[in-house]
This record gives C-alpha cells, sequence and structure tokens, in this order.
C-alpha cells in the first residue's frame, strides 16, 4: 500500500526515534528512584542547656555535664570470654559476672553501666577499639554534676535520669533551669540559678553540726542561719544529708529535708514570741510582777485540776525573768490574760501555722488548732511551746519580727537570676510581710533575750565581745504509742540573734534526740556560741577578738562572664569553654584547652603573677 504525504517515511522515523528517546528517559528516571534512597529533611538540632545552680559567691553547686550509658547488644558480641577479659577490668566487674550477664536469656539490649564519666568512657573506647570489639556502644546523656557533694544537699537537690528535678531547687525550679523544649532551633540555655546560701559559711557550720550529732548522738541536727534585714538564708543545714553523686543509694533520713519538712513542738524558746505578743496588746507590763510557785495550776468549772511544772520555784518575777530563767509558770500567767483569739491572731501574724513559702517543695504548715478548738489547757500549754507544732523555718521567719524592728521579713534562697551571657534577669529585694508589734515591744524583748545570754539559762551561748540575744529550750517529744510525752526524746533548741543592739544575723538550732544531757542550755546553747564565732569572723563583724582578714591573691571570676585576666591568673574553676574562647586571640600569653565542658584544674594555680610569653593549660569536663 503507498504512503500518503502525511505519512512519510522521515517523519515516521523521527517519530520514532523521538519516543524511544522519551521511552528510555521515564526508564531512567523511575529506575534512579528505586534506586536511589529518598532523601529525608533532617529537622535542625535544638539543643536545651540547663543553668546551674551557685552559692551567693559564685562557687559551683551543680552543673549541666555529659556522661555515658553502656549499651550492650548480646547477638551482637562473637567471643564472649574474650568480651569479658577485656571489658569487665575497665567497668569495674569481674570477668565471670560479666559472662554470665552476657549469656543471661532474656532482652537482646542491655545497660551494662549508666552514668559513666568522661574518663571511664575514654578508657572503655580506647579499650574497645583495641579489641575490635563489636556489640558495645557508648551513649552520650545529658546529665548533673554535684562538685561540692553534700553541701546544702536539701537546698540543691537532685536531678532524675528524665532530666527533670527531683528534690530541692532542682525541682522547685525545674522549668526556671531547663525552660519547655521550643521548635525554635538552636542553642537554648535555661537561667543560672544564684542561691542565698554562703558555701563557706555552710561547710563550716555543717562540720560543726555532724560533730554535735555525733556528740550527743543524736538522731538529727537542723540549723539555720538567715540575715536579719532582708531574710537571706546564709547556711541551711539538716544532719544526715545526702551526696548528691549518689543520691540513690542515700536512706530517707539522709533525705528528709527537716528544716522545710519536719514538724515539731518547739518548747521553751517558744515564749519569746508568747511574752512579745502580751507585751504587744499591752497585757503586761514591764516591770510587772508575777509569783512564781514551782508549776501553774487552775481548776477548771469542771473540777478538773490542770498543772504546769516549771523547772524551778522562782519567787517573784517580771517578764524579763520569764525570759531569763525560762519559767513556764510566768508564762502561763502572762498568756492568761489573752482572749483566746488574739492571743491566736498575733501568734498567726508571726508566722505559725502557714508555709514561709520558702523555694523548696513540701513544706510543711505545721500544726495551729484554730482558738474554736483549745480546750481549756490549750492556751497555757501552747504559751510554753506545747500543743503547737512549728517548723525550724517558721522559727527563723518568726524571728525576723523581733531582729527587724516589729516587721516580719520573707525568707529566701534565691538571691538572683541571670542568663548564659551574664545578664541578671531577677535580683532579690527584701519583702516585708506586716507589722506583728512595735519596734518599742521588738527591742524590749531582744534586751531581755540579752539579759538570758548574760545570766539566764543561754550563758553558754555568749560569744563575749558581741552582744547575743539567746532563748534556749528543750521539748519533750510525743510518744505515739503511748499518745502522751516521752521521757527519754527530747528536742533541744537555742534561738541566737546578734548583735542584740542591731541585729544582722539570726540563728537557730535545733537536737533531735539527743541521748544523755538534753537540757537546751547545756548542749544546744554551746554550739550556737560555736557557729556564732565562725559567722562573726567570716563575715568581718567588728569585735576585739576578730580574726584578721588576709587576700589570698586568688581572685574568683563569674562562671558565665567572657574571661579577662589581668596581673594575676585568677581562678577558672567551673567557667565554661565558651567563656575562655576570649583568652585565645592574646598575643602575650599562650592558652592550651584540654577537654570540652567547663574548666576542673588549671596549671598555674590562681594567684600566679602572670608573665610575657607564659602557659596557661586548662582541663576541661
Amino acid at each position: 500500500m503507498a504512503m500518503t504525504g502525511f505519512f512519510s517515511r522521515k517523519r515516521i522515523i523521527f517519530l520514532s526515534i523521538n519516543a524511544i528517546i522519551l521511552v528510555s528517559v521515564i526508564v531512567f528516571q523511575y529506575g534512579k528512584n528505586m534506586l536511589v534512597p529518598e532523601t529525608v529533611q533532617v529537622q535542625p538540632k535544638i539543643t536545651i542547656e540547663r543553668g546551674s545552680i551557685l552559692d551567693r559567691n559564685g562557687k559551683i553547686l551543680a552543673v549541666q555535664t555529659t556522661l555515658y550509658n553502656i549499651a550492650i547488644t548480646r547477638s551482637a558480641i562473637q567471643d564472649k570470654p574474650l568480651f569479658s577479659s577485656l571489658v569487665g577490668p575497665v567497668c569495674g566487674l569481674p570477668e565471670e559476672e560479666l559472662l554470665a550477664l552476657l549469656n543471661a536469656s532474656g532482652s537482646d539490649f542491655f545497660y551494662l553501666k549508666k552514668k559513666i564519666s568522661e574518663s571511664e568512657k575514654n578508657a572503655l573506647a580506647e579499650t574497645v577499639s583495641n579489641g575490635r570489639l563489636r556489640g558495645i556502644r557508648l551513649e552520650p546523656v545529658q546529665s548533673r554534676t554535684y562538685p561540692e557533694n553534700s553541701l546544702a544537699a536539701h537546698v540543691v537537690g537532685f536531678l532524675g535520669d528524665d532530666g527533670r528535678g527531683l528534690t530541692g531547687v532542682e525541682y522547685s525550679f525545674q522549668d526556671i533551669l531547663s525552660p519547655p523544649v521550643t521548635t525554635k532551633p538552636g542553642h537554648h540555655a535555661g537561667y543560672n540559678v544564684m542561691l542565698t546560701i554562703d558555701g563557706t559559711l555552710q561547710y563550716e557550720l555543717e562540720q560543726v553540726s555532724r560533730t554535735v550529732m555525733e556528740e550527743t548522738r543524736a538522731e538529727a541536727v537542723i540549723m539555720v542561719v538567715a540575715k536579719a534585714k532582708t531574710g537571706e538564708i546564709l547556711a541551711y543545714i539538716s544532719e544526715p544529708s545526702a551526696n548528691l553523686n549518689t543520691f540513690p543509694e542515700s536512706t530517707r533520713s539522709e533525705r528528709l529535708d527537716r528544716p522545710a519538712l519536719y514538724a515539731y513542738e518547739p518548747g521553751s524558746v517558744f515564749k519569746i514570741f508568747t511574752v512579745a505578743s502580751c507585751l504587744d496588746m499591752g497585757l503586761v507590763q514591764d516591770n510587772e510582777l508575777f509569783f512564781c510557785d514551782g508549776g501553774y495550776t487552775f481548776t477548771t468549772g469542771r473540777g478538773e485540776t490542770i498543772s504546769i511544772k516549771c523547772l524551778d520555784r522562782h519567787g517573784w518575777i517580771t517578764p524579763r525573768d520569764v525570759i531569763r530563767l525560762s519559767c513556764n509558770d510566768g508564762a502561763a500567767q502572762i498568756a492568761e490574760r489573752a482572749a483566746d483569739t488574739s492571743f491566736e491572731d498575733k501568734l498567726r501574724a508571726f508566722g505559725f501555722g502557714t508555709r514561709t513559702g520558702i523555694e523548696l517543695p513540701g513544706e510543711t504548715n505545721g500544726l495551729f488548732a484554730p482558738a474554736s478548738y483549745w480546750s481549756l489547757r490549750s492556751k497555757p500549754t501552747i504559751a510554753i511551746g506545747q500543743e503547737i507544732s512549728v517548723s525550724a523555718l517558721q522559727m527563723v521567719e518568726a524571728a525576723t519580727v523581733l531582729a527587724n524592728k516589729g516587721t516580719r521579713l520573707k525568707l529566701t534562697l534565691l538571691s538572683r537570676l541571670y542568663t548564659s551571657d551574664g545578664l541578671v534577669a531577677f535580683e532579690h529585694r527584701p519583702q516585708e510581710l506586716g507589722t506583728v508589734v512595735s519596734t518599742e515591744t521588738a527591742k524590749l524583748l531582744l534586751d531581755y533575750m540579752h539579759t538570758t545570754s548574760e545570766t539566764g539559762t543561754g550563758t553558754r551561748a555568749s560569744v563575749g565581745d558581741v552582744p547575743m540575744a539567746v532563748k534556749t529550750g528543750t521539748a519533750q517529744m510525743l510518744d505515739r504509742e503511748t499518745g502522751g510525752y516521752s521521757t527519754t526524746d527530747f528536742i533541744s533548741s537555742c534561738m541566737g540573734i546578734f548583735p542584740a543592739d542591731d541585729p544582722e544575723i539570726i540563728i537557730y538550732l535545733a537536737i533531735v534526740k539527743p541521748v544523755g544531757e538534753t537540757y537546751g542550755g547545756r548542749i544546744a546553747a554551746p554550739v550556737i556560741s560555736t557557729a556564732s564565732n565562725i559567722i562573726i569572723d567570716q563575715m568581718g563583724f567588728g569585735r576585739a577578738q576578730a580574726t584578721s582578714v588576709r587576700h589570698s591573691g586568688i581572685i574568683p571570676l563569674p562562671p558565665n562572664h567572657p574571661v579577662t585576666i589581668g596581673q594575676v591568673i585568677p581562678d577558672l574553676t567551673g567557667v565554661s569553654k565558651r567563656m575562655l574562647m576570649g583568652l585565645l586571640e592574646r598575643t602575650d600569653l599562650a592558652v592550651v584547652i584540654h577537654g570540652d565542658g567547663y574548666v576542673v584544674d588549671q596549671k598555674p594555680l590562681p594567684g600566679t603573677p602572670v608573665e610575657e610569653g607564659m602557659t596557661l593549660e586548662l582541663w576541661l569536663e
């Protein structure tokens, strides 16, 4: 059949060639798509750096660090005896024990060890590389290091495996230290938390408390030190305490935050608040006389006789003597002049029955029943520190009323918050919680307490050359089996405020269940003297016997500010690598940095004069 003009041979050949090319391109592209894996869109990396926790002077108490988990896949290990012989010694495990783990039934995957350090990781990595071992993997995990171990452990708190705080400031400041994950890519950092705690003072007083606990064979010791004019807590002690780096191994007693959580009857120290309340309400006068015959006794309308014993027959006494001699009879007589509701209201104004609001979890309210629930015995009993339970923090906050001219101040553990760039985001300012008593009443009570340190039950708390305002206490503890008061278990306590004429420091101590001697004036008061001397010398209060303070020549640096070096080498401990980068630009000083993270060691030592051409070596973890 003859072709028409449109279907010519040349045109058919041309169309066929184009069709073949098109099909070839389609087949090629299809094959390419089948063989080449699909490109996965990688999301920009988001990193969150948890803020550090520091004391008021910049000492690092908690800092983020990278640790490693050792992950094992049993089926991938080719020679299990060889694997055990190489890995066991490096991990601190007997070869037989490791081999048994590798041969055990169950999941093919398990963690051999969690949270090993950088140095342990390096040693293990070298062993794995040299032995060409398979089936083992090192997984980096963000963790927490506590350089000071147990220092202020109940304040600092502990971080769990999930990266969230479990106790202390780590818990209560979770979203400040580690802000919620954002969708914005890049590096994000939480705020650094600077505490009011003075690390050096905390350490010294922890040693004192441990010595007291050992000498008295007590169950526990509580000590709180606060600045009278600001409410800032300088030392916060609950012994026994836990090492934060081995926190999971600690006991319940070591984990118990007693200053905030432990509620107990305060005993005779409470009399200062009883007498202050009644003086301020005008129910008793400074020079008024009361007769103590060895106990307070009265008969109810139903013929029931109620009796409160006193330590002695004090005879005719004034309100000053009630505090000086710790007279139960006199305190009860004074309190009986107050209406129940008026007495309750005044004590609540001191803060009893409510939390202080300290920046710690789980704080107790204490136990303070409304006046409508009181029995006829309640008021005189509360007046001497029984039938009411308090926390150590409540006692210290109530004492700010006397130390601060009648005005109660809120206690705090937070000095400031600042960013990773060193910008201050928050700074503590004293917070007044209302006037409780007049300036005159507060001054008079301090004078009573000063007399107590000179000629009363608190003479052993005196430091000699700084006037001390003191009140001691000895409280019987409840016997849970009988429901009455124990004849063997006591809490011995002492409150100190100094200088008495212009208060700067409040210190409160409670010794729980001492064995043998139990009177607060004999075992608690001397501890207040020892601790006060340490505080006075360290804080440089004026005194005839004050220790001379000399500068060490070591210049501390804030850990989150870019580092500059002047005429001497500063202490760079705790400074991050990012803040050291500016030093590399110096031409007169060679800076060598080993590792990543934060400075843990340096050479030359802090205080060394800078010389032209010298080398500064820094080791980071």
